[in-house]
């Protein structure tokens, strides 16, 4: 999806996290390692928590949004919850870690 649109500015961000059961333990480096593997093209960030007191403000911010609230609760459940962002800084919607990217791919549409 990020080679797919990059050109009509669709931009992918990665922020790994070791807060679900302990999925990422590895360094920046060696996540980033790992993402390419996968041919992943999109940036990815240093590694943070998502959740808790120590969140970073970026997710604390993203969860407080209308529409970036979620269905049980503010918290981040699980790796590759996503969020839409639209070119005004507003988020648009949540997806949870369950749904394919391609669920997100049918709404860009409206926003590229």
């Amino acid at each position: 999806m990020h080679a797919k649109y990059a050109e009509r500015g669709l931009h992918i961000l990665a922020f790994p996290s070791n807060q679900f059961g302990r999925q990422e333990p590895g360094t920046n480096s060696q996540i980033k390692e790992f993402a390419k593997s996968y041919n992943a093209e999109f940036d990815m960030f240093s590694k943070i928590d998502v959740n808790g007191d120590s969140a970073h403000p970026l997710w604390k911010w993203l969860k407080e949004q209308p529409n970036g609230r979620g269905f049980f609760g503010n918290g981040i459940k699980w790796n590759f919850t996503k969020f839409l962002i639209n070119r005004e800084g507003q988020v648009v919607k949540r997806y949870s870690p369950l749904q394919d990217p391609s669920v997100v791919e049918k709404d860009l549409s409206k926003y590229l």
